[in-house]
């Protein structure tokens, strides 16, 4: 069993509107299918998403088959959006102080860790034996491999994460 972790491609990005609320920037479609053509997913497995525009609008383009939407998949809340241009910084103090919010508006990311990791042990329980994929945002899946590996969030990774990218978990 192997579980791969989609982050959403390309988002067209709105001041105005919350990221959660944000839909796939069609611009950007080509590199969701050169990951689908890529043959890095596996060609039978079991699909959730987060229910964010942009993570729907993603795994729409990388299968035909059907995909569960889970709201518990949901990235970290981040109402506001005057965050966009330190980006980096805000997420890196939100993994140093994760009981705390790292920006005004902002879920602290152990909430996020909180929410996010049950609901990907869930799924692995009920597909058990089962290649998964699950299609969602870079912080929440930071904290996801941290916790079903035991080790640290692996920050210089989500940094380096591109959208669309893929991370392999061997459960």
């Amino acid at each position: 069993m192997t579980l791969f972790l989609v982050r959403h491609g390309r988002p067209l990005v709105d001041r105005d509107r919350p990221a959660a609320e944000w839909e796939l920037d069609p611009a950007g479609f080509d590199d969701v299918w050169a990951l689908r053509e890529s043959e890095r997913l596996p060609r039978r497995a079991t699909w959730f998403c987060s229910p964010e525009p942009k993570a729907i609008g993603t795994a729409q383009l990388l299968t035909e088959g059907e995909v569960g939407v889970v709201d518990d998949l949901r990235e970290h809340e981040r109402l506001s959006t005057d965050w966009i241009s330190d980006f980096e910084a805000v997420v890196r103090r939100g993994f140093a102080h994760p009981d705390l919010s790292a920006h005004p508006g902002w879920e602290p990311l152990s909430s996020c860790r909180d929410r996010v990791v049950p609901a990907v042990r869930r799924i692995l329980d009920v597909h058990s034996g089962e290649d998964v994929v699950l299609v969602g945002h870079g912080t929440a899946w930071t904290v996801t491999v941290a916790d079903l590996t035991g080790s640290a969030p692996d920050l210089d990774r989500w940094a380096a994460l591109s959208m669309p990218d893929l991370l392999v978990v061997p459960i």
